[in-house]
């Protein structure tokens, strides 16, 4: 019994340690953590507990078969997680790494607890393709297993490495992904394929890099600089989540709001641009804020954030960038945002300061209605509280993706700023009356016919004439933003979800 206890400690140092010391050499050069160092930072000390480590412990070369998986705690919360070990093998997956990956996911979905992916992985291994591949029990039920999980608990990437070929879909299914500038990559087909396939040259860092992604495609949420900082950056994520659907999201201590003026941050001339960023610092709770998506479609502003202590959702137009307009990529954006508070009992809060979605023959290739509809879409099921608030303006399509009055808000609240219509005045002038206005050739007379009419059209969307119509629940001064908020989240708590009696809508695509 001696023989065999001091047989299985020395087998378990051995299948700890990982790959060969050329290898955790060649990571440390490049400012890459092991994969079980990740799993040190990010848990609670003493807490891991390990699932499968002896996976094809009789095979040579392949500890755990390249991957870590377990639980443990996260600031006192239970969470499952994975991690790659990229010093075996390049972190590839054989039958046995897949097998450990769907249990892992099945555990965190069975028991209710966020998943947490720590990917660093070359793919499948071509040599074992017939074990992992196309089975029952195959890298496709990974897929599955996650999608299943999606909007149940969270699901989080941190990417220090490649993802690759299918195995990129892994972090495609998460709700966010964060990634390391320099290492980290995401791709379907390595530069070698793409050039043998379709004569492209490129490198990986052009067609899958970390700030490709996060700044371009948008498949990546975070771009940071190091491991630490990516791991630090998933443990604060998940503090503004619940560990499952069924629960309401971690309250914290009250605090004031951030610095800033509220009324002074907001310029009366709505061609004026101003950062929706600092006005969402200065209207939630002090340093508060998570930012997702922070370098992509940077129009719209999602966030994470607290109000008196309680989380909520951030959805903001911002004016600094393309005007606030709303694009292809600013309705992806909030679609997935909308979706990810909606599923985890995150209330929402609109900022509107939309001029509409942009107009163009460059956008109409694109799909730009199609993309403004899986937006108004979200908006339409999200069945949690959710108030929009009119910053400044809120013209066409845009009130309505920006959860406008017919779109079962809690409360549409206007600022003494807000300007609602379908258009604003100066389009609408000239939309309506552009023949008359040419007609006039003395240039004084047509100007003063063209200030007299946008003085009329102003006066009918006055937004004091919109609340006396209803249009708006209340309106309020700047520095009654907050405590308006407040108090109408806490009246929203019990509010009844049921939306519609379907299995599920269809989205448009």
């Amino acid at each position: 019994m001696e023989r065999m206890t001091s047989g299985l400690a020395a087998l378990r140092d051995q299948i700890a340690a990982g790959g060969a010391q050329r290898y955790h050499d060649s990571n440390t050069a490049r400012g890459k953590l092991f994969a079980r160092e990740r799993v040190d930072h990010l848990v609670d000390a003493g807490s891991f507990r390990e699932d499968g480590q002896l996976a094809n412990a009789l095979a040579e070369g392949l500890p755990a078969d390249g991957i870590v998986t377990g639980s443990a705690t996260v600031a006192g919360r239970p969470v499952c997680l994975m991690a790659n070990d990229s010093t075996v093998k390049a972190g590839s997956w054989g039958a046995r790494t897949v097998e450990k990956i769907i249990r892992i996911i099945e555990k965190a979905y069975s028991t209710g607890v966020p998943m947490i992916y720590l990917v660093d992985s070359a793919g499948a291994r071509i040599t074992d393709q017939v074990d992992l591949f196309p089975g029952r029990r195959g890298a496709g039920k990974i897929f599955h297993t996650q999608v299943r999980a999606s909007g149940s608990i969270p699901q989080v990437c941190a990417l220090f490495g490649p993802s690759a070929a299918g195995g990129a879909y892994i972090p495609a299914f998460c709700d966010i992904v964060v990634m390391v500038a320099g290492n980290a990559s995401m791709y379907l087909g390595s530069d070698r394929m793409v050039e043998m396939v379709t004569g492209e040259k490129t490198t990986l860092e052009e067609m899958g890099g970390a700030k490709m992604h996060t700044t371009v495609s948008g498949v990546g949420h975070l771009l940071v600089d190091t491991e630490v900082q990516a791991l630090d950056a998933v443990a604060r994520y998940l503090s503004f989540l619940p560990s499952n659907h069924t629960q309401e999201p971690p309250a914290a201590e009250p605090v004031g709001p951030g610095a800033g003026d509220l009324r002074a941050l907001v310029p009366e001339f709505e061609r004026q641009a101003f950062d929706m960023r600092r006005y969402a610092r200065a209207l939630l709770d002090a340093d508060s804020i998570f930012e997702i998506h922070p370098g992509w479609a940077r129009e719209l502003l999602v966030c994470f954030g607290r109000l008196d202590g309680r989380v909520v959702g951030v959805v903001g137009n911002n004016s600094m960038f393309k005007g606030g307009v709303l694009f292809v990529d600013s309705a992806d954006k909030a679609t997935h945002f909308i979706q990810l508070c909606d599923a985890f009992n995150v209330p929402l809060i609109f900022l509107a300061d939309v001029p509409g979605f942009m107009v163009g023959a460059a956008v109409e290739r694109q799909g730009i209605i199609r993309h403004g509809a899986k937006m108004i879409t979200a908006v339409s099921e999200a069945t949690i509280a959710k108030f929009c608030v009119v910053v400044r303006k809120a013209y066409g399509a845009g009130l309505y993706a920006m959860a406008g009055p017919g779109f079962d808000p809690d409360a549409t609240i206007a600022l003494p700023t807000a300007k609602i219509a379908v258009m604003g005045a100066e389009a609408a002038v000239n939309a309506v009356y552009a023949n008359k206005i040419a007609a006039i050739s003395d240039p004084g007379e047509r100007a003063l016919y063209v200030e007299g009419l946008r003085a009329e059209y102003e006066k009918d969307i006055d937004i004091v004439h919109l609340a006396g119509e209803m249009v708006v629940d209340v309106m309020v001064e700047p520095e009654e933003l907050r405590g308006e908020l407040i108090a109408r989240l806490a009246a929203a708590r019990t509010k009844d979800r049921s939306f519609s009696r379907r299995r599920h809508g269809v989205t448009p695509v």
